[in-house]
């Protein structure tokens, strides 16, 4: 494996900037590193060669003409597939968006390529962003790179594995109940979902419109937030988008200190459910944090316990509405049943025929929940819940500047142990949800290794447009970990077999 692939964001920017290497060799060693191992891993729906390149020889001049770029100009970077764009498919892991070609670049897409980034391709998912493992991605799960055998997390399985893999050194993804965090603990990678609203989602297929919002997915901090601040700032394409800058997250990450930041953990998100190992991961890392001078305070959030169930009923009511745009007629797949090809009955054909069995469980159980009847007692309850949840979070950020918990029960499970079990891999989301209903931020970082040799992580949350204090925490931590283990999490990762 290539060296370069080894490093992370930042110092590939410096080496760009001094001259060291050029864009073209970096991607180009991204693109080897991809052929060699993705086979196993299968990170990605689509690798884009041909673009990447040219975007890199287009860099490349530029730098050459003495031309002022952005710091991460030449830095390659993966795409998670449910982002449109121009020049590659955009299918969100589904059958019935098959090598549909977008007519637009997302926002965030654009400003990848307005800042320099060779785009190496898209990245793998769960259909339309349906699940906690890439198992239900129609075209096959991907693999986690600490063990072929077990999952990446999900939706966002293809980004993290991605990075985890070292096949791209940074990475987009979307999270709408954790699915770019959940992801980022099981592969000992670094997920952020920022503000709701602080990234636009102009271009982003919809999963949940009032949950889903797209954030870096990197290998440590620094890089995250020099991402962030690549693609965070207002849109007038996207309604939700937030008017104001929330600052630079480098600066965040650059001037780490917790002393006398008062660091609440979650009552509700810890010990009972919660693996012992994981637990203990937890455990070590709050010490680190009271012995660099944090205050450690326990905040109580009662209405978490509703929280996935609010969640399992938004989240697929809002689902059913955004996908009943795929109805054969307007793009997409298109199948014509035998018999007279009434309207109807094409779009039911399909459907059954594009959409995987989770999409439909999703699109019957919110279909339902909207239905003449049933609204007020479903989707308006769970609408309820989400208020109370809003009001826990203010609550406890009265007496703590971040709050803290595990980004999950437990570390990565094998393929095919919950698939058959709804609501066992819903309940991977326990600590993750309530950041999405309430439109906060939240970033998860490697903590340790587990009894299984698998990556544990830890989950910091921040009031609404306070991403700063995030990376702030987040970069402290990381360090306090590196100096413990006198290197970064990504270092104890197992080297993959590459193919010839």
């Amino acid at each position: 494996m290539s060296e370069l692939t080894r490093k992370s964001a930042s110092e590939l920017a410096g080496l760009l900037q001094s001259g060291e290497i050029s864009s073209v060799e970096l991607t180009q060693a991204h693109l080897d590193r991809t052929a060699a191992v993705d086979e196993q891993v299968h990170s990605y729906l689509h690798v884009g060669p041909t673009a990447a390149l040219a975007a890199a020889t287009e860099i490349d001049k530029r730098r050459a003409a003495g031309e002022k770029l952005h710091p991460l100009a030449g830095v390659p970077i993966a795409v998670k597939d449910n982002l449109t764009t121009t020049d590659a498919p955009t299918t969100s892991g589904s059958k019935i968006l098959e090598g549909w070609m977008p007519q637009y670049d997302a926002t965030v897409v654009k400003k990848l390529r307005a800042a320099g980034m060779p785009i190496l391709g898209k990245t793998n998912l769960d259909e339309f962003a349906m699940g906690s493992s890439t198992e239900f991605s129609a075209y096959g799960p991907s693999k986690n790179p600490w063990d072929l055998n077990r999952i990446p997390g999900g939706s966002g399985g293809g980004s993290s594995s991605a990075v985890s893999s070292f096949q791209a050194p940074l990475a987009i993804g979307s999270d709408t109940g954790g699915s770019i965090r959940y992801p980022a603990f099981v592969t000992g990678t670094v997920g952020i979902k920022p503000t709701y609203g602080a990234i636009s989602r102009y271009g982003l297929i919809a999963l949940a419109s009032s949950l889903d919002q797209i954030g870096p997915v990197a290998r440590n901090v620094l890089d995250a937030a020099l991402l962030q601040d690549v693609i965070a700032g207002h849109d007038p394409h996207d309604s939700t988008s937030l008017p104001e800058s929330l600052g630079s997250m480098t600066n965040a990450a650059q001037n780490a200190d917790v002393k006398g930041m008062r660091i609440g953990v979650i009552k509700q998100l810890t010990g009972e459910g919660f693996q012992p190992e994981v637990s203990a991961r937890f455990s070590e890392s709050l010490e680190l944090l009271k012995n660099a001078g944090a205050e450690i305070v326990e905040v109580s959030c009662p209405s978490f316990e509703y929280a996935i169930a609010a969640y399992y009923l938004i989240l697929p009511a809002e689902a059913s509405s955004n996908l009943a745009k795929f109805d054969s007629v307007r793009f997409g797949l298109r199948v014509t049943p035998e018999g007279t090809p009434t309207i109807e009955r094409v779009m039911a054909a399909t459907r059954e025929a594009g959409f995987g069995p989770e999409v439909k469980r999703r699109i019957i159980l919110g279909t339902y929940a909207l239905s003449s009847g049933h609204y007020e007692a479903y989707y308006g309850a769970a609408q309820k819940v989400r208020t109370l949840i809003q009001r826990d979070f203010n609550a406890a950020f009265e007496k703590a500047d971040v709050l803290v918990s595990p980004t999950a029960p437990a570390t990565a499970f094998r393929f095919g142990e919950k698939v058959s079990d709804p609501l066992a891999m819903y309940l991977n989301d326990i600590a993750t949800i309530p950041a999405n209903l309430a439109g906060i931020p939240g970033i998860s970082i490697p903590n340790g290794i587990a009894e299984n040799n698998m990556p544990s992580g830890i989950q910091f949350l921040a009031p609404a447009r306070e991403d700063a204090r995030l990376y702030r925490v987040g970069s402290a931590l990381e360090k306090m970990h590196e100096d413990l283990w006198g290197k970064n999490m990504m270092a104890f990762a197992p080297e993959l077999e590459v193919s010839n």
